[in-house]
């Protein structure tokens, strides 16, 4: 597979990253951050590992449509449930590498604090269900794809408030995109 190349003038903007990971606090007094979403194009930074980077950015921008926020577990859906992962590249260490970049930092994301079950929904697939016990009425609690689906549809309308004037910046020194054949 060809290695990226540094190409500061390549973007892919609007397409993002959303991915759940262990809670911390940026500083005292402050919410915990559990999940993150990032322009697809932090992917390319240099200090992201690759190509593995560079492979996850291209699933993850193939056929997308602008503003569209893919959680990390829809990646892992459509590659047979996690089973083609090892022929993408190693997520784990990709996304630790982003969060590093993000805590430095040396580039921009939407830190969010999500509630338990918001959570759980965007670290199942699309199709996937969330039982929660509810103690109040002694009854378990079945969200779904429509409860997901509402959850994605809050963190888009935030993250495009956000991103109205400027989009979340990747970093600098992007490497070039994997090539796609003609």
């Amino acid at each position: 597979m060809p290695q990226p190349q540094p190409s500061p003038a390549v973007r892919t903007p609007g397409v993002y990253l959303l991915f759940a990971h262990e809670p911390y606090y940026p500083g005292p007094g402050t919410q915990e951050i559990n999940t993150t979403v990032f322009a697809a194009d932090s992917l390319l930074h240099p200090q992201v590992r690759q190509p593995d980077g560079a492979r996850i950015h291209d699933l993850l921008t193939q056929g997308r449509q602008p503003s569209e926020i893919i959680p990390l577990a829809t990646l892992t859906h459509e590659l047979g449930g996690g089973d083609d992962w090892p022929t993408v590249g190693d997520w784990e260490r990709v996304t630790t590498d982003l969060l590093q970049l993000v805590r430095s930092g040396d580039c921009d994301a939407l830190s969010l604090g999500l509630s338990e079950i918001a959570r759980a929904l965007v670290c199942t697939g699309p199709h996937s269900h969330v039982r929660a016990y509810d103690v109040t009425a002694d009854d378990f609690i079945d969200y779904g794809p429509p409860e997901r689906a509402a959850v994605l549809a809050e963190v888009d309308a935030f993250l495009a408030s956000l991103v109205t004037e400027q989009d979340l910046w990747p970093g600098d020194g992007l490497l070039a995109p994997l090539a796609r054949p003609a």
